[in-house]
């Protein structure tokens, strides 16, 4: 049997401890406006005369919004500077290999030992 909208708001507000003006706040995040009488018809039994069907626009809504709840607003990304234009990659592609290399890795300080090999032991 598959979960209606109702079932995952309803499983999402236990999970959360959310309460109604919690709801209505999270739902403010993203500009979307609720009441918390809305809240109460969709939270309601199946057979109630006053239940209302939650749409998939209020769920996505209300998941963006616990989104921005959860973690915070995204940051904003800095901007970087102009992108490379096929001249400067030709450049950089001609560049020798061992000039990209910082110069602290071409030098070593002791040479490498190989691994000592495993005795066997006597069966």
């Amino acid at each position: 049997m598959a979960l209606s909208n109702n079932d995952i708001m309803k499983k999402l507000r236990v999970a959360h401890k959310l309460r109604d003006d919690d709801i209505v706040k999270i739902c403010s995040l993203v500009d979307f406006a609720v009441t918390t009488s809305e809240l109460g018809a969709i939270f309601r039994n199946e057979n109630h005369p006053k239940y209302m069907e939650c749409g998939d626009q209020f769920l996505r809504n209300f998941l963006n919004g616990l989104i921005i709840h959860l973690r915070g607003p995204m940051p904003e990304r800095k901007k970087s500077g102009p992108k490379p234009t096929a001249e400067s990659k030709s450049t950089s592609a001609s560049k020798p290999a061992s000039a990209s290399k910082p110069p602290s890795a071409s030098k070593s300080t002791s040479p490498k030992k190989p691994f000592p090999k495993k005795k066997k032991k006597p069966e």
